[in-house]
C-alpha cells in the first residue's frame, strides 16, 4: 500500500497573505519603521519583513503608501520574468496595513560594491540595473542587493519607485555605455506594449504611462546610461 502523500506546504505568497503574524522586533537602520515578523500558516513559518504605512516618514515628492510600491516592484519583477524581488504582498498586520516581503537569508557582508568585484555576478547586477531604470528607483543603495544563501542576488527596498518624473538615484553606474543584454529586451518590449493589470492597479495613470515609456525608451536605445552630471545620481547613504 503506497504511503499517504504528505500535505504540501503553502506557497510563499499564500503564506504571506493569509498567515498569522507575530512580530519579532524592529529592524535597525531603517528610515521608516520596518519589522521582522514570523508569518505562520498550516504549521509552516516564514520570516518576513513588514513595513506598515503607519511607520512611514512623510516625503514631499512621494505620496503616503510606499508599501504599495514595494508590492508593485515585486509584480514588475514577476511580469518581466526576472525573479529579482522576493515575494511581496500588501495586507493588514499588527500595526495596520503594510507590505509583507519574504525575508531572504543572506550573507550580509556582501552588497553591490563587493559583488561587483566577482565577474560571475555581473550579469545579475546588470539585470538589477535595467530593472531600476524601468522602475525609476530613487533609492538603490549598495546594501539593497543581497547575496542569498540560495546563491542568487536579490533586490529589496523599492518604496521609492515608479514616480512619473525622473527620480533615478542609484549606486549602479559601472555599466554606463554598455549594451543592455539582448535577452532582457523582449521582456521590456512586452512591458512597453502593455502594463499587466495587477501592477497597473497599484499605480496612478501618469505613473503607468511613464513606466511603459521608460521600458520603450530602453528598448529603442538599449544602452545603459552614464551618470547624469546635472542630476542627483547617488542615494545617501550609498550603503
Amino acid at each position: 500500500m503506497p504511503a499517504p502523500e504528505r500535505p504540501r506546504a503553502p506557497a510563499a505568497l499564500r503564506l504571506l497573505a493569509e498567515g498569522e503574524v507575530e512580530l519579532r522586533g524592529r529592524l535597525p537602520w531603517s528610515s521608516n519603521y520596518t519589522f521582522l515578523a514570523d508569518v505562520c500558516l498550516d504549521g509552516v513559518t516564514l520570516p518576513a519583513v513588514y513595513k506598515p504605512e503607519r511607520g512611514e516618514r512623510g516625503l514631499w515628492d512621494f505620496p503616503p503608501g510606499l508599501h504599495r510600491r514595494e508590492e508593485a516592484a515585486y509584480l514588475l519583477s514577476n511580469a518581466l520574468g526576472w525573479g529579482l524581488v522576493p515575494e511581496t504582498v500588501v495586507r493588514d498586520g499588527p500595526l495596520g496595513v503594510g507590505s509583507f516581503q519574504r525575508f531572504v537569508p543572506s550573507d550580509f557582508a556582501q552588497h553591490y560594491f563587493t559583488l561587483l568585484e566577482v565577474p560571475g555576478r555581473r550579469e545579475a547586477l546588470r539585470t538589477i540595473c535595467a530593472f531600476d531604470l524601468v522602475a525609476n528607483n530613487a533609492d538603490r543603495k549598495s546594501g539593497h542587493c543581497l547575496l542569498g544563501e540560495d546563491g542568487r542576488i536579490w533586490a529589496i527596498d523599492h518604496g521609492l519607485c515608479f514616480h512619473a518624473h525622473p527620480k533615478l538615484r542609484t549606486v549602479i553606474w559601472e555599466f554606463g555605455g554598455e549594451a543592455v543584454p539582448e535577452h532582457l529586451l523582449a521582456d521590456l518590449d512586452a512591458l512597453a506594449r502593455s502594463v499587466p493589470e495587477p501592477l497597473a492597479a497599484l499605480l496612478e495613470a501618469d505613473e503607468r504611462r511613464a513606466l511603459a515609456s521608460r521600458a520603450a525608451r530602453l528598448v529603442s536605445r538599449p544602452v545603459f546610461p552614464d551618470v547624469a552630471a546635472s542630476a542627483r545620481p547617488y542615494p545617501w547613504p550609498p550603503i
